[in-house]
């Protein structure tokens, strides 16, 4: 690999990354993307997507529509390559990726490592992750069938994915700080109206208790701060807790490397960052509305922008 010297890397193999690769190697660029996991970033574990102009209504997936960006990408030449990148040099003429299976080098990079689901951060939580705790109900949903479980959040993922898991919990409870959801209408709708949701209102989740299993959680009242324990039902033995409060940027790998701003890429409008020749696109970057559909137009304006730098300096 270290003797390659591609047009275009891409760092990450999400909505962003996926149209950077397609648009990239569509323009005649010698494209690679390295992707440390599956291809599909967070999209890939949403189990409906209704949004995404083109998107098959009644059976699309994160997974089916991403699996199709790769699928359309590799098509046109683009290359994918799986390892964990560990240090990179963005300066010079060259950029070097240096990862645990190889080094890479390329005149232009793409930054789209995008986001991972952030955490409560209380006690309890890392110890339970995989024993009741979970970020991805469709990863996990079906683990929970006939259990009662509940769902931290209260913003558009939150709501879709509680509304999810009532497909096979018993019961669905969704714990909010506020005293009223921040989704978006239509998907308010839907809550209130299914039969298997409740909510517990102006509350947050402090403690986590069990030691195989999640046996109960601790809720306090925001307002006065009164404590909770909820614990599981004595007949399943066990309760789920999903968590959806935002993400956090992927971005660890560039500290000190590039300027962030609470761990976001700052870019212009065409994705430029600060260093030249570098890129970035989608979640990773500082930006108002975090969408498949936005992640791919900026993949698309990075590509074609890298493009244009290296057109310049032909």
């Amino acid at each position: 690999m270290m003797d390659t010297v591609y047009d275009l890397i891409i760092l990450g193999a999400g909505p962003a990354g996926l149209a950077a690769g397609l648009y990239g190697a569509r323009a005649g660029l010698s494209t690679l993307l390295l992707e440390r996991g599956a291809e599909g970033g967070q999209a890939a574990q949403t189990d409906r997507v209704e949004n995404y102009p083109g998107a098959m209504l009644e059976e699309e997936s994160g997974y089916t529509l991403t699996a199709r960006m790769l699928a359309q990408a590799e098509h046109f030449g683009a290359q994918k390559q799986n390892d964990e990148i560990r240090d990179v040099q963005l300066d010079g003429e060259i950029k070097t990726l240096t990862g645990a299976a190889g080094t890479y080098r390329a005149k232009t990079v793409i930054l789209a490592m995008g986001a991972s689901p952030r955490k409560l951060g209380c006690p309890g939580e890392e110890e339970l992750t995989g024993k009741g705790v979970s970020y991805c109900a469709t990863c996990d949903g079906a683990f929970f069938r006939g259990l009662e479980v509940y769902v931290v959040g209260g913003g558009d993922s939150a709501v879709e994915e509680a509304l999810f898991l009532t497909r096979f919990a018993r019961k669905v409870t969704l714990i909010h700080r506020r005293d009223q959801l921040r989704a978006v209408k239509a998907l308010q709708e839907k809550a209130f109206a299914n039969e298997k949701m409740d909510f517990i209102w102006n509350a947050e989740v402090v403690s986590l208790e069990g030691e195989e299993e999640l046996k109960a959680i601790q809720i306090k009242d925001v307002k006065t701060g009164e404590l909770r324990r909820v614990e599981a039902d004595a007949a399943d033995g066990m309760m789920g807790l999903f968590v959806f409060v935002g993400l956090d940027p992927n971005s660890a790998l560039l500290e000190g490397k590039l300027p962030l701003e609470k761990g976001y890429i700052p870019t212009d409008e065409k994705m430029h960052t600060a260093i030249p020749g570098v890129f970035a696109a989608g979640d990773i970057r500082v930006k108002d509305l975090r969408q498949i559909v936005t992640a791919a137009s900026d993949g698309a304006i990075a590509a074609m922008e890298a493009q244009r730098y290296l057109a310049e300096r032909e």
